[in-house]
């Protein structure tokens, strides 16, 4: 009987074999991993592995290996999004550990080299640019969204656009409103009925206008402006906040709901940002990065209401609709959330991904949570996340003149120092030095006005997070752009000039 013919090219390798090295205070077997690749170990922050245990029914060991497995899978994946290009058509990890990464790809002649990767290829119909572009189209149509179909998104494992509906029939008369090609379209029936969470806490309460209360989502900063974010149906700009412990505490200062579904506060001098999460059980999470996590990755939630849940990344770029309206571009998950845990931190690892926004189900028989991007909130307000290594990725940039920090979300860039240009009167040396988050690849250039527009007169465009550039040009007027060609997260440049 001849062999079915399919469009799945899966190699040997995969992303769990790799050996974990321990450091020694850490050491531990781990049974998921196979010899032959190496990576460092990071020890998981304290109760995360627990959760993870409980909610994805791993072992202690299998959890460990997948947090190092799914590390590895978004560094990989970076490299194969920015080789694949406009072919990309998105990417999710697979197995208990996370053992296989599989990225999909709309050219059939590029499988051999993503197999050669250690990766496994799919192809597939459509690329996500496309995908992108239908959901898009959704999304300008939301306002005439049945209420029966409250939630769309990007479906990378099935290449389509998957509207969830308890009636097909309005559905599909949405899609068709819509003018998106069918084809790209999956209408699927489903019970779900999202709602927002109010009087809620991540890592600690607060309280508005002396009332209701809500969740610190992120610790940030503005310039010399200590904050955070939350989300954005807990308050609106000008609105006074409180402290889990009642003392006043700040204001918020941007606030967009429904659309989006993030705010942020300006705290007091009484009130001091600290990179943790609260892990539910008294201890900390410590925030290093706001790398994104790719499909399929474990990820686990902090609320008052039910304390720490984990689960999966079920579908990044999510409309969902209630009763208030429908808010695009937040990330499906499957970790269960009740009424109290709205606004809540969602970390993978000790990567920040976002706010809690709303869902539907309960921690009893289980549900689906949305939450906004950590990400997308820092670009809009110019907000740096505080983590645990500074503005950027590892603290590699020393001994500069300036510092600059600031949040790109993929694809972005932005402009130093602060927006505009510094001027030189003399002939000398430009050094500049960008630190990036890991896992990312962000690019840096250096730009002079030469009297009609900007010239890169020099750049580091490596396919990591961190860049150097030297230049020794006459006087004028100078400028460097940070651009995230792919990844997302916050960084620090150091600069020095003549």
């Amino acid at each position: 009987m001849p062999r079915r013919r399919t469009v799945t090219a899966v190699c040997a390798l995969v992303i769990g074999a790799i050996t974990v090295m321990a450091s020694p205070a850490a050491a531990a077997p781990n049974p998921g991993a196979a010899p032959g690749f190496s990576v460092s170990a990071v020890k998981p922050p304290p109760g995360m592995v627990e959760a993870m245990t409980r909610d994805l029914d791993l072992s202690t060991d299998q959890a460990e290996v997948r947090l190092v497995n799914e590390s590895r899978a978004g560094a990989a994946e970076s490299q194969l999004r920015k080789d694949l290009s406009d072919s990309f058509a998105g990417s999710w990890v697979a197995g208990d550990t996370s053992s296989t990464l599989v990225v999909a790809t709309t050219d059939a002649s590029k499988a051999a080299s993503i197999t050669a990767s250690g990766v496994q290829a799919r192809t597939v119909d459509y690329n996500l640019a496309t995908l992108n572009a239908a959901k898009q189209a959704l999304d300008l149509k939301a306002a005439s969204a049945p209420r029966t179909a409250p939630v769309w998104y990007v479906d990378v494992r099935s290449n389509r656009v998957v509207v969830l509906t308890s009636q097909p029939a309005q559905a599909e008369a949405f899609v068709a409103a819509s003018g998106v090609d069918r084809a790209l379209v999956s209408v699927q029936l489903s019970n779900e009925q999202p709602r927002t969470y109010y009087n809620v806490r991540g890592g600690d309460a607060y309280y508005i206008n002396g009332s209701s209360r809500c969740s610190v989502g992120f610790a940030i900063t503005r310039g010399t402006t200590n904050g955070f974010v939350s989300a954005g149906h807990c308050g609106r700009a000008g609105n006074s906040t409180t402290g889990y412990n009642q003392v006043a505490q700040g204001t918020f200062q941007g606030s967009s709901f429904p659309g989006n579904d993030y705010s942020w506060v300006a705290v007091n001098s009484n009130w001091t940002p600290v990179p943790y999460v609260n892990n539910g059980s008294g201890g900390n999470v410590t925030v290093s990065g706001s790398t994104v996590a790719v499909v399929g990755a474990s990820i686990c939630r902090s609320g008052s209401t039910t304390g720490w849940h984990c689960g999966t990344v079920q579908q990044l770029n999510t409309s969902v609709t209630y009763s208030q309206g429908t808010v695009s571009g937040v990330t499906r998950t499957n970790v269960c959330a009740e009424p109290g845990d709205s606004g809540g931190s969602f970390i993978s690892g000790s990567q920040a991904q976002g706010v809690t926004s709303g869902g539907s189900g309960n921690c009893t028989s289980g549900g689906t949570t949305y939450f906004q991007p950590v990400n997308e909130i820092l670009s809009t307000y110019g907000l740096t996340l505080v983590t645990s290594g500074g503005g950027g990725g590892g603290g590699t940039c020393t001994g500069y003149q300036s510092t600059y920090t600031g949040s790109l979300s993929s694809g972005a860039s932005a402009y130093q120092p602060n927006g505009t240009y510094y001027t030189t009167t003399v002939t000398g040396t430009h050094r500049g030095c960008l630190d990036g988050p890991t896992g990312v690849d962000f690019d840096l250039y250096l730009q002079k006005w030469n009297g009609s527009t900007w010239v890169d007169v020099a750049q580091g465009t490596s396919s990591g997070p961190d860049e150097t550039v030297t230049y020794t040009g006459t006087a004028g007027q100078y400028r460097y752009r940070v651009h995230a060609y792919s990844g997302s997260g916050s960084y620090s440049l150091g600069v020095t000039r003549p």
